[in-house]
C-alpha cells in the first residue's frame, strides 16, 4: 500500500506511514509522520503525503539486488538520470525531464517493468496519439522508455526484460502528420531581410548571417569578435549557445560542427557596420569590445551572448512584418542554404559548410528546386524526342514495303 494510518494516542494523535521505496538490499522503507487532528483530517494529510512522495524523483537503486519484480519504470529512469544523463547535452536532459514529468511519471512510469507487456505499451502510445501528442514527441518518449528499460535489464543482471523493445509506434496518415520544414523561396528571403531594417541592427545582422551561412541559431549566438576575420571574410564556428534555464555556452553538436565558413561581401559589410555600432554603444557606457565579446550581444562590452529564444521571437516578428507564411521558421533558413547551394557545390562540401557529421543530411535538408525540376523535364523531353526521331527513321518503309499512308 502507498500509505496507512493508525491511532497512537488520545485525543486524535495519528501515526501516518508512507511507502518511499526499497533500500539497496530490497527492503521496504517507509516514512513515519505524527499528526494531531480528526480522522478525516488525518486521512487528508495522508493523501497529501502520498501525493508528495509520488511526485518526488524515485530513489537511486544502488545495487543489483534491488532490481527485482517491483522495480518500476520510474525507478529505471531515475537511476539512468543519476548514472548516465550527465553524458547527454543539457538540452537533451531538459527534454527528457519534461517528457518524464508530463507523460510518464504519473502514468505508465508507476508500473513495474516486469508487469508491463508490449500490448500495454503500444496501447499507451495510442492513448498519447488520441490525446493529440505529436508523432515526434511519442517517438522521443519511446526512446526514453526503451533506453531506461534496457539499462534496467543490464543492471538487474538480465532478470528484467525490456517490454519496449518489441513495440511499434502508432501509424499516422499523411493528413495527420505535421508539415515538414519548408525552405523559403528567394523572394521570401528578400522580404525577410528587407523587414529586418525596421528592427535593431543586431537582429538584422544575425538573421543575415544565418541566411548567408546556414548556421544553427545557437552557433550564431555564440560568435565572438575574435572568431571573425573581417579582412578575409571568414568566421570560425567552435561554440554554441543552448537554452537551459538561461543561455549556456557549450561545445558544438558534433566534431564536424567545428568549422570555418566564408561569408559574402554583403554580409561582411553588415558585420563591419555592426562592429562600429557595438563599439560606440560600449564606449558610451564605459565598456569596450574585446576578442571574447559576443558579436550579437545586447549588453555593452558584449559580455553575454543573446538568448537563442530571443532570436527566434525576433524572427517571428520579422516574419509577420514581411508577410511571409507562418510555415517558415528560423530553422527554415538552414534549409534555404542547403537547397540554394545544391546546384553550386558538392554534397561533401555542403556537409562541411553546414557542419553535418554525414553527407546524407544534405538530402534531408535539400528541398526540390522548381527551376532545376523544369530543366530536368526539358532534358528528359529532349532525350525522348531524339530517340523517337531515331526510331521513326529506322521504321521508314523500305522499297517494296507498304507505308501507313498507303492504307489511307
Amino acid at each position: 500500500m502507498a500509505g496507512s494510518m493508525r491511532l497512537v494516542a488520545q485525543p486524535d494523535t495519528w501515526e501516518l506511514r508512507v511507502f518511499i521505496g526499497r533500500d539497496s538490499l530490497g527492503k521496504i522503507k517507509h516514512r513515519y509522520v505524527r499528526f494531531r487532528g480528526t480522522r478525516r483530517q488525518a486521512e487528508r494529510e495522508l493523501a497529501r503525503l502520498v501525493i508528495d512522495q509520488e511526485d518526488k524523483p524515485a530513489p537511486l537503486i544502488e545495487s543489483e539486488l534491488a532490481w527485482n519484480s517491483s522495480t518500476t519504470i520510474n525507478d529505471a529512469i531515475a537511476a539512468w538520470r543519476e548514472n548516465g544523463w550527465g553524458d547527454l547535452s543539457p538540452t537533451t536532459v531538459r527534454h527528457y525531464q519534461e517528457l518524464w514529468d508530463r507523460h510518464i511519471r504519473h502514468g505508465i512510469g508507476r508500473r513495474a517493468i516486469s508487469g508491463v507487456t508490449s500490448y500495454e505499451v503500444e496501447k499507451y502510445f495510442r492513448s498519447l496519439k488520441d490525446a493529440e501528442v505529436g508523432k515526434t514527441t511519442i517517438r522521443h518518449i519511446r526512446a526514453l522508455l526503451h533506453r531506461a528499460c534496457k539499462l534496467a535489464g543490464k543492471w538487474s543482471g538480465g532478470r528484467l526484460a525490456n517490454p519496449i523493445a518489441a513495440t511499434e509506434m502508432p501509424a499516422w496518415t499523411l493528413s495527420e502528420q505535421s508539415d515538414r520544414v519548408r525552405a523559403p523561396s528567394l523572394e521570401e528571403i528578400g522580404r525577410l531581410l528587407a523587414a529586418t531594417k525596421e528592427f535593431d541592427p543586431r537582429i538584422g545582422a544575425i538573421l543575415r548571417l544565418i541566411v548567408a551561412t546556414g548556421m544553427r541559431r545557437g552557433e550564431a549566438c555564440a560568435i565572438r569578435w575574435g572568431d571573425c576575420d573581417l579582412e578575409a571574410g571568414v568566421i570560425q564556428i567552435d561554440e554554441s549557445i543552448i537554452s537551459n534555464k538561461g543561455a549556456t555556452t557549450k561545445s558544438p553538436k558534433t566534431r564536424a560542427s567545428i568549422r570555418r565558413v566564408t561569408i559574402d561581401e554583403g554580409t561582411l559589410s553588415e558585420l563591419r557596420q555592426l562592429r562600429v555600432i557595438q563599439s560606440q554603444f560600449s564606449e558610451e557606457l564605459g565598456s569596450a569590445l574585446g576578442e571574447e565579446s559576443f558579436v550579437f550581444s545586447f549588453e555593452p562590452g558584449g559580455e553575454h551572448s543573446p538568448h537563442p529564444d530571443s532570436i527566434t521571437h525576433a524572427f517571428i516578428r520579422v516574419r509577420k512584418l514581411s508577410g511571409v507564411d507562418s510555415d517558415i521558421h528560423l530553422h527554415s533558413l538552414r534549409h534555404f542554404q542547403a537547397t540554394a547551394l545544391d546546384a553550386v557545390i558538392s554534397e561533401k562540401q555542403k556537409q562541411s559548410r553546414l557542419g553535418w557529421s554525414s553527407a546524407v543530411m544534405a538530402r534531408h535538408y535539400t528541398d526540390a528546386v522548381p527551376e532545376e525540376d523544369r530543366r530536368a523535364a526539358e532534358h528528359i523531353g529532349s532525350l525522348l524526342e531524339s530517340v523517337v526521331e531515331a526510331a521513326a527513321d529506322r521504321s521508314q518503309p523500305q522499297v517494296g514495303q507498304v507505308s501507313v499512308s498507303d492504307w489511307a
